[in-house]
């Protein structure tokens, strides 16, 4: 494994042409005609494709059972050819088996895995139990909405591949401005506050935060952001960067504020830096984040900047 910098996770070996990608499903069932434009792109890109033996089985809405979910994901890191595990979509499921991994087959086998979403399960599992990088990335189930060089597909390879990720955007006038470092952690927000009390909980003090979230109720954002500062995660950071915030929903009788005004007042006593509109999330520019890796964020009025050191 490649020892990038000693504040950071350790990331795995990273890929060459010619490697094979597995592609499983920890979560809801997915169809072989949903997964031809993601096989077709890998291909492209010059990789070949493996498929888990139960990704096409059914257990009403997982693909397959815990058992099966888990024995693919299992397989993956013992196949010596398979050097990054792809997550062939979210939903609801991987929660379901976390008391199923054994770790000791993930120690010994180190690989790149990709995902977002409900994948964020095993971001902050894999970063607090095993101390790996692993990627937020775009997952097969979008790829169909994809050109071959669209920069969320890239930007997965390149960070499979190793290259180096610097992330240039216009800066939001909701943004706290200044510049830190730290090593980037995080996913969706909803799954973050899921994992609060496990053996996933993900550790914030002296952290860069990336959080985002889809088609949740205005009220149960502040629910989950008030968990967070209550439970001391928002009062050690680095900085926050949030995502795609999508497709938010209110009551009959509104809730009063947006989804970025509901997280502006969560961190309004702390001085850390805040970066809204970053393009990863339920959107489709989701941009390839390696987690636990170090970064430097750079916020002015004009831009902001994001760029993965080690």
């Amino acid at each position: 494994m490649n020892t990038l910098s000693e504040n950071s996770c350790i990331a795995p070996p990273f890929l060459e042409k010619g490697d094979t990608i597995a592609i499983i499903s920890s979560a809801r069932k997915i169809s072989k005609q949903e997964l031809e434009p993601s096989i077709s792109i890998i291909e492209k890109e010059g990789y070949r494709v493996l498929l888990g033996e139960n990704i096409f089985k059914e257990d009403h809405q997982y693909s397959g059972n815990d058992l099966q979910r888990i024995s693919d994901l299992h397989d993956a890191f013992q196949n010596t050819e398979v050097k990054a595990i792809l997550f062939a979509r979210g939903g609801y499921g991987s929660v379901r088996l976390l008391e199923l991994v054994d770790l000791e087959i993930i120690k010994s086998n180190p690989k790149w895995i990709i995902g977002y979403s409900d994948v964020t399960v095993f971001h902050s599992y894999f970063h607090e139990q095993i101390g790996i990088q692993t990627i937020h990335g775009s997952m097969p189930i979008n790829f169909g909405a994809y050109q071959q060089d669209d920069l969320p597909i890239q930007s997965l390879f390149n960070a499979l591949e190793g290259k180096k990720l610097h992330y240039e955007i216009e800066s939001s006038a909701d943004n706290k401005l200044g510049g830190t470092e730290g090593i980037i952690v995080g996913g969706n927000l909803s799954i973050i506050y899921s994992l609060r009390g496990t053996l996933a909980d993900v550790k914030t003090d002296n952290k860069i935060l990336f959080i985002e979230d889809l088609d949740e109720y205005l009220y149960h954002i502040d629910r989950m952001m008030m968990n967070l500062k209550i439970g001391r995660k928002l009062d050690r950071l680095k900085a926050l960067v949030v995502g795609g915030m999508s497709d938010m929903n209110d009551n009959t009788i509104p809730f009063g504020k947006t989804a970025k005004e509901i997280i502006l007042d969560a961190v309004k006593d702390f001085d850390y830096p805040v970066l809204f509109d970053f393009p990863a999330g339920h959107i489709k520019q989701n941009y390839a984040l390696r987690l636990g890796s170090f970064v430097r964020i750079e916020i002015n009025t004009e831009k902001a900047y994001l760029d993965f050191i080690a």
